[in-house]
């Protein structure tokens, strides 16, 4: 809800500087024509990725009789919450998305002969086996890590900042607390941390998209003991 009014503070700045530069050339000549075309690439970017299309006719009515205070064929209120119930209709076809596609990979994958899957839905490979102790849920550890998306996309890792880190277990995903505590110390493993384990429906902000499972090789090096 919070999302639409601020996508529609944005989309109503923008057709105030578009309907100043509407009849100009759009040669971008001129300060308020590279405003309006930065908003329109902007705001398009954004229906793009919201999963909304446009009928260009339509809109561009709607701005012409609006900024010139035409008579319109909708009511403010009536106008206000089409554009909301657009906003909120799409984003419920873009999470039963991402969830099916989740759900068709992790079907796949648990099929592999190599992982294994807990109760939880947690699924894992043992890349190598350490012969230490396991830590337990209120343990710190220490360990280098890789975050990726199932497309291969790295978020968060360990080795770019060349050091392994400090991670106490009960400050994590539950995904991330119960994977380490399969392992010994000295292990390598690769998560698959579905959705439900990690960020749920709503993701973590534009890194993590809502529905994804996350793909974590970790070493556990250390338990750190206080």
């Amino acid at each position: 809800m919070k999302k639409c009014a601020v996508a529609l503070c944005f989309v109503l700045i923008a057709l105030s500087l578009h309907a100043r530069a509407i009849r100009d050339e759009r040669d971008l000549v001129n300060e308020a024509s590279r405003i309006s075309y930065a908003f329109g690439m902007s705001i398009g970017g954004d229906l793009i990725e919201a999963g909304l299309d446009m009928d260009y006719a339509a809109f561009t009515e709607g701005l012409r009789d609006a900024m010139e205070q035409l008579p319109t064929r909708l009511e403010r209120y009536e106008a206000l919450e089409i554009v909301q119930n657009a906003f909120e209709n799409a984003l419920d076809r873009q999470l039963m998305e991402f969830r099916e596609r989740e759900t068709i990979f992790l079907m796949a994958n648990a099929a592999r002969e190599e992982i294994q899957v807990t109760e939880s839905g947690l699924q894992y490979q043992v890349l190598e086996e350490g012969s230490g102790p396991r830590p337990g849920p209120n343990d710190t550890v220490l360990v280098h890590y890789e975050g990726a998306l199932t497309n291969g996309t790295i978020f968060d890792s360990s080795y770019h900042q060349d050091e392994p880190e400090e991670i106490p277990l009960d400050f994590v995903i539950p995904g991330w607390s119960e994977g380490i505590q399969l392992m010994n110390r000295g292990s390598r493993y690769r998560f698959y941390i579905p959705s439900q384990l990690g960020y749920g429906e709503r993701g973590a902000g534009r890194i993590i998209p809502p529905y994804s499972t996350l793909v974590f090789t970790i070493e556990l090096l250390e338990i750190i003991e206080d």
